[in-house]
């Protein structure tokens, strides 16, 4: 992967456009090893966004400690199902929602492909977003203009460069993932160092605890925004490694690499936000601006870089990730034409969200939690498929509705139907005006209601991870074992050779 820029006959493929799409990687292109795979994970999770995450978790209301707790927890956990998925790369070299169709079926796959390319798209639109309204606070602050023309110049040159990366595809995406995770890294150290002194421990250690259910509340949404925002996709990148890579390798490198600066910044963001209120307020607005306001002047300008490049990487990901999960729906259109048709819908939507929208985190916490439900069903339907396998994918099969995998597996398709539609009875969004029908089993199981204890927990997220998981992994194991049997097209085909 990484290590393909030594030769100088592969270097011009760098800003070549990638002709891969859906298509299984040929063995000759298969290289690399599991630790390249922590560029691209940490480029893509280092973003200053991770300190404001501190404050989304102190609003549940609980202490820091809690909250650390609670961050640790979802974070790493999160980024676990992220590198179990990413097993699936290693044994199928395809794409993530074209290994789900071992799952679902071909045509069964469309559902979790839909609900990817929702997600996919949602993020990089929302770290446009965020891009785009930081460098417009900050060039206010500045005294270089902040008002619309600053903003419409900042969402042109960072939608340009993501949606650039996105339809060049994975030989830049890996080059630019190794440059941005560098500098950003450097950056945010550098920040972390020159606003430590707003730090007010008597104040962060006197918040008063919450509840458990606050803390439950918290852990989920934290567990969205972070590793269930990315399992959907975590296979894209470990497709490119041979077969005889390590697998304890994949897990841990992808889950180590996505995870150590998530950590590090929402523990300091705890510690930042848990000493003002103010802030904690400016960065519901605001997510990344408001976190400038603490810095000297002469900083301003490298908190833009860092703050931008954080987010692109994100954003780099998510575009190439939506382009595939947008082919897998059945688009018949090269690669970097989905990517560039997701590029146009991620500058619509931020161009809504910036000129005409209202706060921004009722907003963003209502788009995790409600997709968090279906990817959770997903996520937990391909671990226990993935983990009922005894073979390596059947490649042809996947593209084919009458061979081994089938045109449409109801069980998973109704599993991840059934508990998305309990899931989302049982979570609230109270502040996204759009999202107010949810938590409909509150009070009927009784839990007391849409404003009672257990409202803002998510149990819906929780629940629908663990029941997809255990019906497909005991209900659906015989299946597997039948798809199984017998030999793949290709070992048919090396056989009569």
């Amino acid at each position: 992967m990484a290590d393909r820029v030594q030769s100088d006959a592969v270097e011009p493929r760098t800003f070549a456009v990638e002709s891969n799409g859906l298509n299984v990687i040929d063995d000759a292109d298969r290289k690399g090893t599991p630790s390249q795979l922590f560029w691209p994970w940490f480029g893509a999770n280092v973003s200053v966004l991770g300190l404001s995450y501190g404050a989304f978790a102190l609003s549940f209301g609980i202490s820091f400690w809690q909250a650390a707790v609670a961050g640790v927890i979802g974070i790493v956990f999160s980024f676990l199902l992220c590198g179990l998925v990413a097993l699936a790369g290693k044994r199928g070299s395809a794409p993530t929602m074209v290994l789900s169709r071992a799952a679902f079926g071909v045509r069964g796959n469309k559902l979790p492909s839909l609900v990817s390319w929702l997600l996919t798209v949602g993020w990089e639109t929302v770290l446009t977003i965020l891009a785009t309204l930081a460098t417009a606070t900050v060039f206010e602050r500045l005294g270089w203009g902040g008002g619309d023309i600053t903003k419409v110049i900042a969402l042109v040159v960072v939608g340009t460069l993501i949606v650039a990366c996105g339809v060049l595809g994975f030989d830049l995406i890996m080059r630019a993932q190794t440059i941005i995770t560098i500098v950003t890294g450097v950056l945010t150290v550098v920040y972390i160092a020159l606003v430590a002194d707003q730090v007010d421990w008597s104040t962060v250690s006197s918040l008063p605890s919450g509840s458990s259910q606050e803390v439950i509340g918290a852990l989920v949404f934290l567990m969205t925004g972070f590793g269930l925002g990315w399992v959907n996709a975590a296979a894209d990148y470990s497709r490119y490694l041979p077969r005889s890579a390590s697998s304890r390798g994949v897990v841990g490198w992808t889950t180590f690499g996505s995870s150590i600066a998530p950590l590090v910044l929402l523990i300091f963001g705890l510690l930042l936000a848990g000493s003002s209120t103010d802030l904690s307020a400016a960065i519901a607005a605001d997510p990344i601006g408001a976190l400038a306001e603490a810095l000297p002047t002469w900083f301003l300008v490298p908190f833009v870089i860092v703050a931008v490049l954080g987010l692109v990487g994100g954003a780099v990901l998510d575009i190439y990730s939506s382009g595939l999960a947008l082919l897998s729906l059945g688009l018949p259109v090269p690669r970097y034409v989905a990517a560039f048709i997701d590029g146009i819908v991620m500058i619509a939507g931020t161009v809504y969200v910036v000129f005409f929208g209202d706060e921004f985190l009722g907003q963003f916490q209502g788009f995790l939690i409600t997709l968090g439900v279906p990817v959770a069903a997903w996520c937990g339907i391909m671990l226990a498929d993935l983990a009922s396998r005894r073979r390596d994918y059947d490649e042809a099969a996947l593209f084919d509705r009458t061979g081994r995998y089938g045109d449409i597996r109801w069980l998973p398709v109704a599993t991840m139907l059934v508990v998305t539609v309990i899931g989302w009875g049982l979570v609230t969004n109270s502040a996204a005006d759009w999202l107010t029908w949810q938590g409909y089993l509150l009070e009927p199981l009784g839990l007391g209601g849409k404003e009672g204890n257990w409202a803002f927990a998510n149990l819906g997220v929780l629940f629908a991870l663990v029941v997809a998981f255990l019906v497909q992994l005991f209900a659906g194991r015989s299946q597997v074992r039948l798809q199984e049997q017998g030999p793949s097209r290709e070992q048919l085909s090396s056989q009569e050779v």
